[in-house]
């Protein structure tokens, strides 16, 4: 299946999938102002299909993180250590796989992308790592981590706040993580991108970048855009009022290598990747979603995952997921958006 046609297949899916979208994929593909979430986002529909539900005896949900497979179907990553198959149309899982470390324990699985050959580069948050696995869950093969961004006592990165986001530059050659927030030292809204380069089909340390988030957000997501930038998912929760969830564009160029920097500031002469609002989520059509706990726009949930399904009439096609920590005043929840991205 063509990049192109999957949001085709998996918006058709999503309202197959729930009556609670409004106005279909149709209605936003025609009009700028249709469902506009901002300017430049429209949202397509939702659905909550697999929210609490179970597969082959494995809790479907916890998803931090989805990719497009090389066939069209999504990969889906569940930060308990399971790596789902989904059928792109329903949504509904076609497949599952354990995934454990060197040592047979789990995971903390937070970034995934699927490679050329088909492999998974699966990022863990728990020393951080980023392992290759083949399809059937074996580890083909593990990436080197600065020391500074592994988790203290070994570096200076928090537990559960290391390598959220995952994924492939244009061209396969370069790779890039996100921190979801900052390390000891640099300043609290400042968080690292680090990047690997591949040569001779290995992966090797490249170049990293300082990214300045929102005041209480964290990065929960970046992916590449078929031009070099990236969409990042800024996100943050206040008890009682719900979640904040932005969506950015980030371009890396003109960016300082900050790989030799010990402490990023703000104010040390670094300059930082720039970034662009495309929507704050708040600001979508609810479509008739509700939510199970306070929220400030009921279609609003823990979004972590993102992924770039095809490309229509210029604009880009993306799947996102809810993460439900398996609570249950949480949802695991899909979203289908159109974005144009400014020039």
């Amino acid at each position: 299946m063509r990049l192109r046609t999957v949001l085709a297949t998996v918006t058709a899916g999503l309202a197959a999938a729930t009556t609670l979208t409004a106005a279909g994929p149709a209605t936003a593909a025609s009009s700028s102002s249709a469902n506009a979430c901002s300017p430049s986002v429209a949202i397509a529909g939702f659905s909550d299909a697999l929210d609490k539900t179970t597969y082959e005896g494995t809790f479907v949900g916890n998803f931090s993180a989805l990719a497009v497979d090389r066939n069209g179907q999504i990969a889906a990553v569940s930060d308990r250590s399971s790596l789902f198959t989904l059928d792109a149309k329903t949504l509904q899982p076609t497949g599952v796989v354990p995934l454990a470390d060197e040592n047979g324990a789990a995971l903390d699985s937070e970034g995934l992308v699927v490679d050329h050959d088909g492999t998974r580069l699966i990022s863990s948050e728990t020393e951080p790592s980023i392992r290759r696995y083949s399809r059937d869950g074996k580890i083909l093969d593990r990436l080197p981590v600065p020391d500074a961004l592994r988790v203290a006592p070994a570096g200076r990165a928090t537990a559960n706040q290391t390598f959220e986001g995952l994924t492939l530059l244009p061209g396969g050659r370069t790779l890039l993580a996100s921190m979801e927030n900052s390390i000891s030292g640099d300043s609290k809204e400042i968080v690292r991108f680090q990047t690997w380069d591949r040569s001779k089909g290995a992966f090797r340390l490249g170049a990293q970048y300082g990214y300045r988030t929102d005041t209480g957000l964290g990065v929960s997501e970046a992916t590449a855009t078929p031009d070099g930038r990236l969409l990042v998912l800024e996100r943050g929760f206040t008890a009682g009022v719900g979640n904040t969830v932005r969506l950015y564009l980030a371009d890396l160029r003109h960016a300082t290598d900050t790989s030799g920097t010990d402490t990023l500031t703000g104010q040390d002469g670094v300059r930082l990747v720039k970034k662009t609002l495309l929507a704050d989520l708040v600001s979508c059509p609810s479509l008739g979603a509700t939510a199970k706990q306070p929220q400030p726009n009921p279609l609003l949930d823990n979004i972590e995952g993102l992924t770039i399904t095809g490309r229509t009439k210029g604009r880009l096609d993306l799947l996102l997921v809810s993460d439900d920590n398996q609570n249950a005043a949480q949802i695991t929840r899909f979203y289908s958006l159109r974005v144009r991205l400014p020039r």
